[in-house]
């Protein structure tokens, strides 16, 4: 058995491409239609993706707050300027709860908790 995505209900796929292309870094791998008022878009270069799914006429996505997707970054304040730059509120200053790692929280444009980590 093999981890292969998770998935995310999305309000307005666009924003949540910028995001995930321009702020994590995550390729697109494929994007198609999924129906008449359905789109979706799997993003990632290995394995494991991330699925955005927008419906056109669905309702906001309810969020939970036990639940984040973690992104390993080669400098971590590299990535806090440039999510600094691009206007994306800072959850959480860097927290470095162990000798070996550290991260910050964004959200992404539907709420969903983003963590950047970069291992020491």
């Amino acid at each position: 058995m093999s981890f292969v995505y998770t998935t995310l209900t999305v309000k307005d796929l666009e924003a949540s491409l910028d995001f995930y292309t321009k702020i994590v870094g995550l390729p697109i791998d494929r994007r198609f239609p999924a129906g008449p008022d359905t789109e979706i878009a799997f993003l990632g270069a290995g394995e494991t993706k991330v699925e955005l799914v927008c419906y056109k006429n669905h309702p906001e996505p309810i969020i939970g707050n036990a639940v984040s997707l973690g992104f390993r970054v080669d400098s971590l304040a590299e990535k806090l300027g440039q999510v600094r730059d691009a206007g994306i509120p800072v959850i959480s200053e860097i927290i470095q709860p162990n000798p070996h790692v550290r991260f910050f929280y964004v959200t992404d444009p539907d709420g969903f908790q983003v963590q950047f980590s970069e291992s020491l």
